[in-house]
């Protein structure tokens, strides 16, 4: 069994485990999922306090569903990311705009040069622009795919998609970005 298809079986068990009471259960599912649940709403939010917010939201969810869990209906993981960006969408409705990728701040990396810095984050806001411009499906796609480590079949059903439809989508996504970013390429120090 593959690493992905044994985390949702284990999962599923820790979720109905969860359910009749084990609060072990619980503390190994907030463990895995929180930090992914954060880490994808601080990317579409830009503001961690918000994204704490909807990463716990989220979990209380899946507290709440435990019960009524089935089991190979859907994956924890998945249902998980569906909810996350459902709470993340409501927010950005709330402030009333979406936040584009570059608006988003940078890590700090006190490792590199200050000019090795200067190259990431011209690259990165090279990149970032070029996926805002993106059609919002297929930033989505690309978004779940590269950001948020998932599988063509996990995004297919968070998108409610054919797994076709998402191969289709990133394919389009990256001859975009290939030919925003072409121009860019020897100035970025890439040529």
């Amino acid at each position: 069994m593959r690493r992905n298809e044994a985390e949702a079986t284990e999962d599923a068990v820790l979720l109905a485990r969860y359910a009749s009471g084990d609060r072990q259960a619980a503390r190994v599912l907030i463990e895995r999922h929180t930090p992914r649940c954060f880490g994808q709403a601080y990317r579409r939010l830009a503001d961690r306090a918000e994204a704490e917010d909807v990463a716990q939201e989220a979990m209380l969810r899946l507290w709440r569903i435990a019960p009524d869990w089935r089991a190979g209906e859907a994956m924890v993981s998945t249902w998980l990311y569906r909810v996350t960006q459902n709470l993340c969408t409501d927010r950005l409705r709330r402030r009333g705009r979406m936040v584009d990728y570059d608006e988003a701040p940078e890590p700090v990396d006190d490792r590199p040069s200050v000019a090795e810095k200067l190259v990431r984050r011209e690259r990165s806001t090279a990149l970032h622009a070029a996926i805002a411009e993106l059609p919002s499906r297929q930033r989505q796609a690309l978004q779940l795919r590269h950001f948020d480590e998932m599988s063509n079949p996990q995004i297919a059903e968070i998108m409610e998609i054919s797994v076709e439809a998402v191969e289709s989508l990133l394919a389009r996504a990256r001859r975009g970005l290939a030919a925003a970013l072409a121009g860019l390429r020897e100035e970025l120090g890439e040529g």
